[in-house]
């Protein structure tokens, strides 16, 4: 190859990294998530906190009556029944408390999964001894009840924590304001549905993003919603979304009796 062909050919690839490098990156949702600038806590602070696991902590989840979880549909498929468990009771997500078998898991009929619309799943659970363990049910919401924008929620799992300082073996917790829907709608280019609710800090830095989806989010003493997605992990202008209890209160109740 002569030297201006070669001169040519380093041009033509210096400007053609140069335009990949000026194009927006990708923004994928992420569908697990960490607690980010959160704290330790323990299970007796948060007694509704369960871990999904198969011999790993897969997801979060919340007990929302006897031998009744609600967490995130795509953290479940036709084989968690047989091959997952959860962990109730216990403030570290690999040992304690009591590890009990999955009966039956009604994943939302309308999940989506390309939109991550309806991500909603309810676990029914084999019967276990509860008065050795510290749980307790959390309460609902009645369906379409909301709560203000602003008002503080708290988020909690065993996710990663983005720092190695931080252990994410112990149960942590964190807490943000809930966000404006149609802020949220605008931040995510029309990707908000009705199922779905945001909280997070403007400037980021807070959040839940692996390891902690399907957990619980809560505030007044009800759960308001599940860890669902979001672009990245507490980055500024990106809320976290979660799926909206309080829109599928109906469904909960036709699968769960609760």
């Amino acid at each position: 190859m002569t030297l201006a062909w070669t001169t040519l050919l380093l041009s033509f690839l210096l400007a053609a990294a140069a335009c990949q490098a000026m194009q927006p990156p990708l923004r994928q949702p992420r569908l697990d998530g960490r607690i980010v600038g959160g704290v330790e806590t323990t299970i007796e602070e948060y007694p509704y906190q369960i871990s999904l696991q198969r011999s790993y902590h897969m997801c979060g989840g919340s007990l929302i009556g006897e031998r009744v979880v609600l967490t995130a549909a795509h953290c479940v498929d036709s084989s968690t029944t047989f091959s997952a468990k959860v962990r109730i009771g216990s403030t570290r997500k690999e040992t304690g408390g009591v590890l009990v078998p999955i009966k039956r898991v009604h994943r939302h009929p309308k999940y989506n999964s390309q939109i991550i619309d309806y991500d909603f799943a309810v676990l029914e659970l084999e019967q276990y001894n509860a008065t050795s363990i510290t749980q307790a049910f959390v309460q609902l919401p009645e369906q379409n009840d909301d709560i203000d924008d602003g008002t503080l929620v708290t988020i909690s799992g065993w996710g990663n924590t983005q720092n190695w300082e931080e252990s994410d073996v112990i149960l942590r917790a964190v807490i943000v304001p809930k966000v404006n829907q149609t802020q949220c709608n605008e931040a995510y280019t029309g990707s908000i549905t009705d199922r779905m609710l945001c909280a997070g800090l403007r400037e980021g830095g807070k959040d839940a993003c692996q390891g902690d989806s399907g957990g619980p989010l809560v505030a007044q003493g009800k759960l308001w919603g599940v860890v669902s997605w979001g672009y990245g992990c507490a980055r500024p202008e990106y809320p976290g979304v979660y799926s909206r209890v309080a829109s599928v209160r109906d469904w909960i109740a036709s699968v769960s009796g609760i």
